[in-house]
């Protein structure tokens, strides 16, 4: 397994680094093109998720209903919302599945990203139509040295976790008394510090690991907010 995961998955990626790197990118141009060019080819799963959560949240209300309604009857109520997810063409189990997928991808960066030891070059795993670039430039846009540590990438990457959470996670109406369910209210209370918290830990990680990390951790960030909003005003059209 971890033999097939290094063939399909890392190498590949790796050598797609290093030849933008070879071309004359900067190490950073070279993680936000490939970060980029990975998110592209993933988006037709990724579209069909991000939609999957957006008609759910569209029809929380009608599926509450459902729950209030048979709330005494857990098999009637699993059954009846199943029979409501299926008459509006709703799949709850595809975003699941599309995580599942591309999991091995995004652990795939994030390890090159991570380890891969630039600005030194693994040469014994590059292809051989792949040339080792005379230099490796570690100074994203001439501004940031991407193998350090970075606060301003950090906190950037923090703006941009809390408006992609905001997007994906919008705040829960309160449609009962403060108080009269315990679930709801701990649901809010979940998704209100889920909002917050996140963005503040993912400060402190992006920063904590590499300039590199946080760099493809903020351009996949934006990617994710263009495809959110781009999704949703498709959908509504």
């Amino acid at each position: 397994m971890s033999w097939l995961y290094h063939t399909l998955i890392y190498q590949p990626l790796y050598n797609g680094l290093v030849f933008l790197m070879d071309i004359g990118a900067d190490a950073g141009i070279a993680v936000v093109v490939l970060t980029l060019a990975v998110r592209f080819i993933l988006f037709p799963l990724s579209k069909k998720a991000v939609t999957t959560q957006q008609k759910i949240r569209e029809f929380q209300p009608e599926i509450d209903r459902v729950k209030e309604q048979y709330k005494k009857d857990r098999q009637e109520q699993a059954k009846k919302i199943m029979e409501f997810y299926k008459e509006k063409g709703i799949n709850p189990f595809s975003s699941f599945f599309l995580v599942l997928i591309q999991l091995p991808i995004i652990f795939g960066l994030y390890r090159i990203f991570w380890a891969s030891g630039l600005p030194e070059i693994q040469q014994q795993i590059l292809y051989s139509f792949v040339p080792v670039p005379a230099s490796v430039d570690m100074i994203f846009l001439g501004l940031v040295d991407i193998a350090l540590k970075s606060w301003p990438l950090a906190i950037l990457v923090g703006i941009t976790t809390f408006f992609q959470m905001k997007l994906s996670m919008p705040a829960l109406k309160n449609t009962k008394p403060v108080g009269q369910s315990f679930k709801d209210d701990l649901a809010r209370s979940m998704n209100l510090q889920m909002r917050y918290f996140f963005p503040v830990i993912s400060i402190f990680l992006s920063y904590t690991l590499s300039g590199a990390i946080a760099l493809y951790w903020l351009t996949s960030n934006l990617f994710t907010i263009g495809q959110e909003m781009f999704l949703k005003r498709n959908n509504k059209k």
